[in-house]
């Protein structure tokens, strides 16, 4: 008996969602350095440089949750769409995948920055178009079944669309980083201090409730339970 595909594509899945949690935990961990005056800048901005790779390994995690949990769900008959859809929605998200990779590699830039703005960007489309398919789903109205027994996925996925919505707050803390380091970078300056403190301030704050959505998005996808 070989491997299955379904198969696959749940240990990818399960891979997306550990390198997801996992990296914000880092990136959490690794801000309090960031902001710490008693810290040479140059140390400040080693640390930094790191919670960007980390970063870069939730961001990949973040993106391939959705295909690969689109793509189950056409095995298990929540998501009705299957053949030319799967090729085509696989490789708009290789494209999507391949533009987070190159803001990333190109993120001490002006260009960097521009290509950050594009996938924030796509992700204020992406985001409105799971929750309302999320809603109308489970009012029974589709696009995916949510009959008795499948409605954990249309919650999974709305969950998952209110997660992003916290995940774009938190990827224009860490883009304002750089453009803040710049500031620091040409000497002391107070006003660029308090904004980085601020806003990573914030972001820590919703980097708990993000634990716990991703952590319910995770049990609903184990469980299935209504």
């Amino acid at each position: 008996m070989g491997i299955s595909e379904l198969a696959v594509l749940k240990w990818l899945h399960i891979l997306a969602m550990v390198y997801w949690l996992g990296g914000e935990w880092g990136v959490f961990q690794t801000s309090y350095n960031v902001v710490n005056r008693k810290l040479s800048m140059e140390e400040r901005k080693r640390h930094m440089e790191t919670a960007y790779r980390i970063d870069i390994l939730a961001r990949t995690g973040i993106i391939l949750l959705l295909p690969l949990g689109l793509h189950m769900g056409n095995f298990w008959g929540t998501q009705p769409y299957g053949g030319n859809w799967l090729v085509g929605m696989w490789i708009v998200f290789a494209a999507w995948l391949s533009l987070t990779w190159a803001a990333f590699i190109y993120r001490e830039t002006d260009r960097g920055v521009f290509l950050t703005r594009i996938d924030e960007a796509i992700r204020f489309v992406v985001i409105p178009a799971l929750i309302i398919s999320a809603i109308t789903s489970l009012m029974g109205y589709g696009p995916f079944n949510a009959a008795e027994g499948f409605r954990w996925y249309s919650a999974k996925v709305g969950i998952y669309g209110l997660m992003l919505v916290i995940g774009l707050y938190l990827r224009f803390v860490m883009r304002e980083w750089t453009t803040l380091f710049r500031i620091l970078a040409q000497g002391e300056d107070a006003e660029a201090e308090n904004t980085l403190e601020r806003s990573i301030r914030k972001a820590r704050y919703l980097a708990y409730v993000y634990w716990i959505g991703i952590a319910t998005v995770a049990f609903l996808g184990a469980a299935k339970p209504f």
